[in-house]
């Protein structure tokens, strides 16, 4: 029988190997002389590169691969990076683990903004735009950010603002979403229901810190994929998640 488990170990040493042969080098390299070096075929070695330089971790100029911006930040404190940093690992694992449209969302004044995302690979999937913005009462993040705020700031959201109805089903009545807070503070998870997009459900919980949100993850997901058994599985790994970050 095939050790299954050995594939990923040996990619994640090969990973590290090239890491290690780029900064010892103290100099660029190419593919060819890493490969040679390492053993490592051309077509494993070209998808890893890859990966490493998407991530940051080399830096490559025309054939060349050098050290990249991200190794500094592997020594870097938790409180000294940046919250989309803090909190990429984190949606890509959500997103792994799901294979759903995971993000994670910031409040901008009454909007809530797309800080990190990571689009499903489903050919059926909902896909949201890093800095994308929208409505408070529109996203399930948005929504969950809401039921954190203070009673008197919750109702001077209500009334400032104009709610518009992005689909037949989004709600925008005053009594409506002060009914959907209770809940939302009573489970910790928020849901939206068809209501920014038509065939599109929407689950988030937010992430507290010092008494105040520091944003929401956030999973979309087609309603042809959708059923309980799935959603109480989101909002548990919604729940861990969020932990993580209010832990640290």
């Amino acid at each position: 029988m095939v050790d299954t488990a050995a594939f990923p170990v040996k990619s994640a040493l090969r990973t590290l190997d090239i890491i290690e042969y780029v900064v010892a080098r103290d100099r660029p390299v190419v593919a060819q002389e890493v490969a040679a070096a390492l053993t490592i075929p051309v077509s494993s070695l070209s998808y890893l590169l890859t990966t490493l330089v998407d991530r940051g971790y080399l830096a490559r100029a025309g054939r060349r691969y050098t050290p990249g911006p991200g190794l500094a930040r592997l020594q870097t404190r938790a409180s000294g990076m940046a919250l989309a940093e803090r909190v990429a690992p984190l949606v890509r694992a959500l997103r792994l683990q799901l294979n759903e449209t995971t993000s994670f969302f910031i409040r901008k004044g009454w909007e809530v903004e797309a800080l990190v995302t990571e689009t499903s690979e489903h050919a059926l999937r909902y896909a949201v735009q890093m800095g994308t913005s929208t409505a408070l009462h529109g996203f399930a993040a948005g929504k969950a950010i809401l039921a954190t705020l203070p009673d008197s700031e919750l109702e001077a959201y209500l009334t400032e603002t104009e709610r518009v109805a992005f689909t037949p089903a989004t709600i925008t009545a005053a009594a409506e979403l002060r009914r959907e807070i209770a809940e939302i503070r009573r489970t910790g998870i928020a849901r939206t229901r068809e209501e920014h997009t038509p065939g599109i459900q929407g689950i988030a919980r937010a992430v507290m810190v010092g008494g105040a949100a520091l944003g929401a993850f956030s999973v979309a997901i087609p309603s042809v994929r959708f059923d309980a058994t799935v959603e109480d599985n989101v909002a548990e790994l919604l729940r861990r998640t969020a932990l993580l970050l209010e832990t640290e």
